[in-house]
């Protein structure tokens, strides 16, 4: 199941990643769905973009993330 996020003016990848995931390190999984997408520092308005959920197992992952993260 994937959800369709559009952009806005200003909207960077990392912070859609944490939008959705709350991770960051996410940034990937989201540039490999949206191959048609620019691979710019910031995103243009009005792109509509795939977000792939995440399995369960994960995203509730949290071997090797510093308690502060968790």
């Amino acid at each position: 199941m994937n959800l369709t996020h559009i952009t806005q003016a200003g909207e960077r990848w990392d912070l859609i990643a944490w939008r959705y995931y709350r991770d960051v390190r996410q940034v990937a999984r989201l540039m490999e769905a949206n191959p048609q997408a620019p691979a710019t520092a910031v995103l243009p308005s009005g792109l509509r973009l795939t977000v792939p959920m995440l399995a369960r197992d994960v995203a509730n992952n949290t071997n090797g993330v510093p308690p502060w993260r968790r």
